[in-house]
């Protein structure tokens, strides 16, 4: 019986069942995983502009990411920028992996402060529409964006988002399924955000219908193959069972992300 060969590294992801299948790999053998200028710039250009299409729904003023609910709630009790309070948010999920005993990886650390640089600069120079119309426009086209930009960024294979990792932590530690945890993680977000005066609005539904369809449709074209055994492609992601990302924990799959 023979054994089973690593893919070639420019062939497209396999699929089953709709899935696309993630190396499951540690912070340094994702590195070590081939493809890595490639990895890098998709990375680094998924996470700006997924920053900037964040940036964009705000200007739309239809409604807030559900994280963002939360984020704008805090800008209006501090001094801060929403970028700034989105990498701060971050910074203090990354500190809820430590018991968790989450791994970050590259990605995971460029997520937490790119997005939010991204996310300030797009809002510096886009002005909020005047007319319903156009915000209306500019909400649809920032949402199909940012499914574009987390497919790129989680096909670059260079690990999952902090607020994805505490998502897939708390799911592995507890034994609840992913679709539980992560539909808890976005109702208290999304709840204290509203009371320290986020916007709840047509935004927030569309998003949360509509970016796991996306995000799922487009990650067979960005996935990255990486030289790895195929015994190693054993996260397949299922953006169809919840918005953003995942069905059961048991099965390891990779959620998209936590916004």
């Amino acid at each position: 019986m023979s054994a089973r060969r690593s893919q070639p590294a420019g062939s497209h992801p396999r699929t089953r069942r709709g899935r696309t299948e993630l190396a499951n790999l540690g912070p340094v053998a994702q590195l070590r995983a081939g493809r890595l200028p490639r990895r890098l710039i998709q990375l680094v250009v998924g996470l700006m502009i997924y920053g900037a299409s964040m940036a964009l729904v705000l200007r739309a003023t239809l409604g807030q990411i559900p994280w963002d609910v939360l984020h704008v709630g805090i800008t209006k009790h501090l001094p801060l920028s929403f970028g700034t309070v989105v990498i701060l948010v971050s910074l203090l999920v990354l500190l809820l992996w430590i018991p968790l005993r989450q791994r970050p990886g590259l990605g995971t650390i460029a997520n937490a402060v790119l997005i939010g640089v991204a996310a300030d600069l797009t809002l510096a120079v886009v002005p909020e529409p005047e007319h319903l119309a156009s915000r209306a426009a500019l909400l649809v086209g920032a949402v199909g964006v940012n499914g574009v930009a987390s497919a790129m960024y989680i096909g670059a294979q260079l690990g999952p988002g902090p607020r994805d990792g505490l998502m897939t932590g708390l799911s592995r530690t507890t034994g609840l399924s992913l679709r539980f945890v992560r539909t808890g993680m976005e109702v208290t977000v999304v709840a204290i955000g509203w009371l320290l005066g986020g916007v709840i609005g047509l935004g927030t539904v569309l998003y949360a219908l509509a970016i796991g369809p996306l995000t799922q449709g487009m990650l067979p074209y960005l996935t990255v193959r990486l030289d790895v055994p195929e015994r190693a492609a054993a996260t397949p992601s299922d953006a169809s069972t919840t918005p953003e990302g995942a069905a059961d924990a048991t099965d390891a799959r990779v959620a998209q992300p936590c916004q």
